[in-house]
């Protein structure tokens, strides 16, 4: 969609082939979920996971805001609404409230000062440890993470390995848990720590919120209107249509071969985007010969297809509307890694007594990041207890049980029971997970996830063939994640390759590097002067002399806000 707006602008006749049979969008996509409308009432909204859109997105915004959406100024970007809160559920700690902002109000100076006092059960040292790590990050130049954090895991990067349970939960995994499906044992540095640093510098930015979301489903209020406008521009957008195979003749593609339905048909152009998973991608290019040998990136898929991890949405639909904090919560003990937002406090315009039977008041949505990791469920055949992963389940109540479970061993207390069973009414999985029988569940569509190393793999938008171009979250782009905002970035590359082989004099995408603060370039440039002499990381410049003054800065200034408080 991307890609076809930004061709479509520049005058481009554009015709997508849409695997979706009804809604478009992939993984960000939205549906109505059959069978819940009684009585000519709304179906509910189901979301293949949360939407999270931080401020340090630029791409992703932009385009956004080309999309009319009634009176908006901006289009559906002006349907971005800010959280002002996270926070993260332990099963025997209380619950940590923080900030997802710089501090604007004295709720947030409060929610600041109150975290202070938690303690968190770190080893003495770790938390200056942990920091010295982030102070590594910020100081290092951008050759060094490409070239040496690129090759160590967050995990090893930040010492886990040796550290405390409590280390191990909240600041190796659990900073990195809601960036998708990013595991600190095996995504790289690179990219887990250079998209830690652009969460951490948007809350230490005054101005937006750090986190924003849709106000309302993803369809109504971004993805329908899209679609519209593609349409109103010319765009052809087929639907149920999933590409089959590539012709490459000469060096070029000459037609690709579409199934849609019971059809079977080929489709030729002047320019071809692959827009697909990676794991689909080399499925089309394993056994074409042509295409192997006149371009080694594509071939470098195959490895890279098996870098995929499950992160699928569930939704849980309340008949009590429990907020639980304005914004994301992050459940560090879970051993699927859930994480969860309650919508309906972001949809002020939503009515839900339309929907369904009237009694939902709000959806209680669910990302499952870990589909790997067995817990004891009761077998129902048997009533045995069983070791078992999500993917191991039997049904997919058996699935929904147990992350109802895991929610509620985060959320509630002896004598306050937030949430409570009798609120279920029911529940959606997202359609990509099927499960074929016992044991043997799949998943549609896995999400990429940056290894270790990964980063040499990964090929450019373009390709040495020169009229097939890549627009997926597989491609090298400055954002580096399996994200909406990768996605779009990738497919204005595709889209700035497109306008240069064919010699249009459209004006090229808007492409964004990742923000580095300009008080750290000095340190940055040191570093970059050491790393082409062959020498490590040292942060000394200036003795730290700014940092240790920022420091006291801010510790004087929590001192201050404990006396007031």
């Amino acid at each position: 969609m991307s890609a076809a707006h930004e061709l479509a602008e520049r005058g481009f006749e554009v015709h997508v082939y849409e695997k979706n049979p009804v809604y478009p969008g992939g993984k960000a996509r939205s549906t109505r979920v059959e069978g819940t409308s009684i009585n000519g009432s709304e179906e509910l909204p189901g979301e293949h996971g949360f939407r999270f859109f931080p401020r340090f997105y630029r791409h992703l915004p932009d385009t956004m805001s080309r999309i009319p959406y009634k009176n908006n100024e901006n289009g559906v970007e002006d349907n971005l609404v800010q959280t002002s809160r996270m926070m993260i559920c332990s099963d025997d700690r209380p619950p940590i409230v923080g900030i997802d902002r710089f501090p604007r109000d004295l709720d947030d100076l409060r929610t600041l000062v109150a975290d202070t006092h938690i303690h968190l059960g770190l080893e003495p040292g770790e938390l200056r440890f942990f920091a010295d790590k982030l102070w590594q990050l910020i100081t290092s130049c951008k050759t060094r993470r490409e070239r040496d954090y690129e090759r160590i895991s967050w995990w090893d990067f930040v010492d886990a390995g040796n550290k405390s349970e409590m280390y191990q939960n909240y600041l190796a995994t659990g900073l990195t848990r809601s960036l998708v499906a990013l595991q600190a044992q095996h995504a790289s540095t690179k990219t887990g720590g250079d998209i830690l640093l652009q969460l951490l510098f948007d809350i230490a930015t005054p101005g937006a919120s750090s986190d924003r979301v849709l106000n309302g489903p993803t369809h109504d209020v971004w993805l329908g209107p899209w679609l519209s406008y593609l349409q109103s521009m010319g765009v052809d957008y087929n639907f149920n249509c999933v590409a089959t195979d590539l012709h490459c003749v000469n060096g070029m593609i000459e037609k690709i071969t579409i199934q849609q339905g019971d059809k079977t048909f080929d489709v030729s152009g002047d320019y071809y985007i692959a827009a697909v998973p990676v794991e689909v991608m080399a499925a089309l290019v394993v056994n074409n010969k042509e295409i192997n040998a006149i371009s080694p990136a594509i071939s470098s898929i195959q490895e890279l297809k098996n870098d995929v991890a499950w992160m699928t949405g569930i939704q849980f639909y309340l008949n009590e509307d429990i907020p639980l904090t304005h914004g994301h919560n992050i459940f560090i003990d879970s051993p699927w890694a859930v994480t969860a937002i309650s919508q309906k406090q972001f949809w002020p315009d939503v009515d839900m007594s339309k929907m369904y039977d009237g009694s939902v008041k709000t959806v209680l949505s669910v990302d499952i990041s870990n589909w790997d990791n067995p817990v004891y469920l009761v077998d129902p055949m048997t009533g045995q207890k069983e070791f078992r992963s999500a993917m191991d389940c039997c049904s997919k109540d058996e699935i929904a049980d147990e992350v109802w479970q895991q929610l509620k061993s985060a959320i509630n207390r002896p004598g306050n029971e937030i949430l409570k069973d009798e609120y279920r009414v029911l529940y959606h999985l997202d359609k990509d997970i099927s499960i074929i029988k016992p044991g043997d569940t799949k998943n549609a569509e896995p999400l990429l996830i940056n290894e270790v190393t990964t980063w040499y793999m990964r090929p450019e938008a373009y390709t040495p063939i020169p009229n097939l171009f890549l627009a997926s979250d597989y491609v090298k782009t400055n954002t580096d994640l399996a994200t909406m905002e990768g996605a779009n970035e990738a497919a204005r590359r595709a889209v700035n390759s497109i306008i240069d082989a064919s010699g249009s004099e459209a004006p090229f995408c808007k492409i964004w590097d990742l923000h580095e603060p300009d008080i750290f370039a000095a340190w940055r440039a040191h570093d970059q002067s050491r790393f082409d002499k062959g020498l490590p990381w040292n942060g000394d410049i200036f003795k730290h002399s700014m940092l240790e003054a920022a420091i006291e800065g801010v510790e004087d200034g929590i001192d201050r806000l404990k006396k007031i408080f």
